[in-house]
């Protein structure tokens, strides 16, 4: 049977090649980003190469409350989510007082508390399946 990931920030990048690299070992896709028509051709791509199944959701993660949005409408479609890859984000540069608030609060939303809601809402289902992998992707600018 085939195992199906979740990868935030699909649209480019390691999230796009990690959804490259699922797909070719025959695993289906819910892949998420902000950018709608780079998620279509990721789709496109993958399923006709790989002969999966790839769904798209095209979601704003720094935007609170867009990962419980998220996993309502996986739960809506019915899908098992067997591994979870929290791969969107960003970061700033530049002193923290000149920083714009607003984009700094964006940056927060995303890396910290939209990673963090997200993975705690398919994490007990994991649990309570005693199957499931979570894989939480950063720059070691985080750190």
């Amino acid at each position: 049977m085939s195992k199906t990931a979740l990868i935030t920030g699909a649209s480019s990048g390691i999230g796009k090649e990690l959804a490259r690299i699922h797909a070719e070992n025959g695993g289906d896709l819910i892949i998420v980003a902000r950018r709608g028509e780079k998620l279509i051709e990721l789709k496109n791509e993958l399923e006709k190469k790989y002969n999966i199944k790839v769904t798209t959701i095209i979601k704003d993660l720094s935007i609170v409350g867009s990962a419980k949005e998220i996993y309502e409408e996986v739960k809506a479609l019915n899908i098992q989510i067997d591994y979870l890859i929290n791969n969107a984000g960003f970061g700033l540069r530049g002193k923290f007082h000149e920083l714009d608030w607003a984009r700094q609060q964006q940056m927060i939303n995303l890396n910290m508390v939209s990673l963090t809601e997200i993975m705690y809402l398919f994490l007990n289902e994991m649990i309570d399946r005693n199957e499931g992998k979570i894989l939480n992707i950063s720059s070691t600018a985080a750190f």
